[in-house]
């Protein structure tokens, strides 16, 4: 970067900035936030006109069409949440990402399960991403975290995250937390705990700073599910048996304690 712009660059206005960040690219972006004070405060305001340029720009606009990114309000939390979302690459051949980018739908292939992982892995921090599943669960649903060694896709109807020792689940049809081939018992740990109902909310929160993988419902906390997990890269992850069947995904950011 020019040595004279640096000089000068806390004196620069708002609109003015506005204008050459606009024709920058998200590394860039980057860069800039670290320049200079003013720099970092105009680019803190994720609700302003550079933000929402870049995310009308690469966010699919099938995305704005309902509700789904209503839980993460700035522009550039739903851009983030759009470079968090399904992998295209990385889910099994019977599941095909929708053009909104955050939805993927399994096709009606009998005797198969069916895989998808995200598009960024976690191995440092505290986050925090929604999934949402529209249509029958089947008998098999199952929301958790996987590392790349994972399958996505097996024979047979079958509680495919969970069943060895790359990844972990939960399985929302009889509320069974699943790793390594076993069952590790009922989750939520309450009396006759209700069964999800296709359209609630599931808030998936891995530490990797403390090793563990919780979740909430509609904005409950259903208390910690696995502890002690390896030092590895995590992915968001769900497996599916039913056709047709949609599950959504919304990477949030650090999770709000409390």
């Amino acid at each position: 970067m020019d040595d004279d712009l640096i000089e000068y660059a806390p004196n620069i206005p708002d609109n003015v900035l506005e204008l050459i960040f606009s024709y920058l690219k998200l590394q860039d972006l980057r860069n800039c936030a670290l320049v200079c004070k003013s720099w970092y405060r105009f680019l803190c305001d994720e609700n302003n006109e550079v933000w929402r340029a870049q995310c009308l720009q690469k966010v699919p606009p099938e995305a704005f069409k309902n509700d789904l990114l209503s839980v993460v309000p700035s522009y550039k939390a739903k851009l983030r949440a759009f470079y968090h979302a399904w992998n295209p690459f990385d889910c099994s051949r019977h599941v095909y990402i929708k053009p909104n980018g955050f939805t993927l739908h399994r096709n009606p292939v009998a005797q198969s399960t069916d895989g998808s992982r995200g598009k960024i892995g976690f191995k440092h921090g505290r986050h925090a991403w929604e999934v949402r599943w529209e249509g029958p669960l089947g008998t098999v649903a199952v929301v958790g975290i996987a590392t790349k060694d994972a399958a996505i896709q097996c024979h047979g109807y079958y509680a495919l995250l969970g069943a060895d020792d790359q990844s972990w689940g939960w399985n929302l049809v009889d509320n069974l937390l699943l790793h390594n081939g076993d069952a590790h018992g009922i989750y939520p740990l309450l009396n006759n705990a209700p069964k999800y109902k296709v359209g609630e909310r599931i808030r998936v929160i891995l530490d990797c700073d403390d090793n563990t993988l919780s979740f909430e419902k509609n904005y409950e906390f259903l208390g910690v599910a696995f502890t002690d997990l390896p030092d590895k890269i995590f992915y968001p992850t769900v497996a599916a048996v039913y056709g047709n069947t949609e599950i959504s995904m919304v990477y949030l950011g650090p999770p709000l304690d409390g």
